[in-house]
């Protein structure tokens, strides 16, 4: 047996057997032959040992019980780290998590062409930034937990073809443990254990360098998922604003072609209005900007409308609580729904009331954009939700049909809203639409856990 510890447990073992036999025979004696000092000796060694039984069964489950928290208090500890990919700081910060929970005199991790983090005793041995060795690339290649004998070598062998220059002193491993990071079927890295002595290694160590493995691939098949529907919701902006855009673009060009010869001050200033307009909403999507600047972009749009119908026909105002403009939010938030009042909601005469209200329920945001238009029943409203990418029936075109005989856009703005607000702000966020026919729409979008901190001041209306 090459565990020295479990050798000397299992000789525990035994002689402790052998002395709760002798000990029963003593009482055994006593009993029988009347010897009370005999008797009250042996007695007095068995409950000792009942009481040291009973201690050993308990230690266990109490050691077990910190080795739970331990272990998912690693797992959380590693969870934020892998959220930002496999990275060297990630990396290099993982494997100091997980060394001093091995008897490993060294831990690395690699992506499938450098090593990118190695932490432990000589350092020298396998320096971040240099090649994979041959092992590793076996590893990569056969996706299966590997042990190596004697690795040293054969690692500055790969980094030597590399161009690199081995330390004076090759230090090498009596053993390593190498095991591959999968993600969607798929060898992104390994993350590998170096071992000081052959008898460090046993089942426990295999079985936690598998563990680490898999919790580490599990958490970087999460960041996966992240990253794709985070592309995802910028591929969907991009295609809204394609969908949006031309209808916009050459509404808004004849409006201020119409203004050159009456009014050329006011088509010079619509003019800088729609080209800075235009200039927002074709910045990439990647990164979240303060609400203020989303509702700057909602009054561009409004002024840029109301030269089209008529200063008379869209009367616009907005509340936002203090504090509120400067959260972060997705672009393209406020201004599809306001489009979508101006272009759906508008009667043939008589103005259209658009109200933008941002305030704080608890600890989260509460954005309202409400109208006085045309309004819908509840089943369109829900299908404009719940039908976020179908293409409407030939027996509800009539229902969501613009002014103009095009086809409405609601449902695939607001679709696209309500997605990008539940992947950016988590479960409890979304999106909630109230109308009725002939009265209006209310369209309410909550944020969860974004209100501002500390602020006490009054509400501010802006005209």
């Amino acid at each position: 047996m090459k565990n020295p510890n479990i050798r000397r447990k299992l000789i525990n073992n035994i002689l402790f057997a052998l002395a709760m036999v002798v000990l029963v025979v003593l009482l055994a004696w006593g009993f029988t032959s009347g010897n009370l000092a005999a008797t009250m000796a042996a007695g007095g060694g068995l409950a000792v040992s009942i009481v040291l039984i009973g201690s050993a069964t308990t230690i266990p489950d109490n050691l077990r019980s910190q080795a739970t928290e331990r272990t998912l208090r690693l797992a959380s500890q590693t969870l934020d780290l892998m959220r930002g990919g496999l990275t060297a700081d990630n990396c290099r910060r993982v494997a100091q998590l997980l060394l001093p929970e091995t008897q490993a005199a060294a831990v690395a991790m690699t992506d499938t062409r450098n090593t990118l983090a190695y932490v432990g005793e000589n350092v020298a041995f396998c320096p971040p930034g240099e090649p994979i060795s041959e092992p590793t690339a076996e590893v990569l290649e056969s996706r299966h937990m590997q042990t190596f004998a004697n690795v040293g070598k054969d690692e500055w062998d790969s980094a030597e073809a590399a161009g690199a220059e081995p330390p004076e002193e090759l230090a090498t491993y009596p053993i390593g443990v190498f095991v591959p990071l999968i993600v969607s079927d798929r060898t992104v890295g390994t993350i590998k254990f170096y071992y000081r002595h052959g008898h460090d290694v046993d089942r426990t160590q295999l079985a936690i360098a598998r563990g680490f493995s898999e919790l580490l691939s599990t958490q970087l098949s999460s960041y996966e998922l992240d990253r794709q529907a985070e592309l995802t919701a910028r591929a969907e902006v991009k295609a809204l604003q394609a969908q949006i855009n031309p209808h916009f673009l050459f509404n808004t060009l004849n409006t201020i072609a119409s203004f050159t010869r009456s009014d050329p001050t006011k088509a010079r200033n619509l003019l800088r209005e729609f080209s800075a307009f235009y200039r927002v909403t074709l910045q990439s999507s990647q990164s979240l900007i303060p609400l203020s600047s989303e509702i700057d972009q909602t009054r561009r749009y409004l002024q840029i409308e109301k030269a089209r119908f008529g200063e008379d026909r869209i009367i616009d105002t907005e509340t936002v609580e203090p504090g509120c403009g400067d959260i972060k939010v997705p672009g393209f938030l406020i201004q599809p729904i306001v489009e979508n009042s101006v272009r759906h909601a508008m009667r043939d005469e008589g103005p259209l009331h658009i109200d933008v209200q941002v305030v704080t329920d608890g600890d989260d945001v509460m954005i309202s954009v409400a109208d006085d238009g045309l309004g819908m029943d509840e089943e369109v409203a829900q299908r404009l939700l719940a039908g976020q990418h179908r293409s409407p029936a030939a027996t509800d075109r009539q229902s969501i049909m613009a002014p103009d005989g095009s086809v409405r856009g609601a449902g695939v703005a607001l679709a696209n809203v309500a997605e990008r607000i539940e992947h950016f702000f988590g479960v409890g966020s979304g999106v909630e639409i109230l109308s009725r026919p002939g009265e209006g729409t209310v369209v309410t979008l909550r944020l969860v856990n974004v209100a501002p901190k500390g602020v006490e001041d009054e509400p501010t209306d802006l005209e």
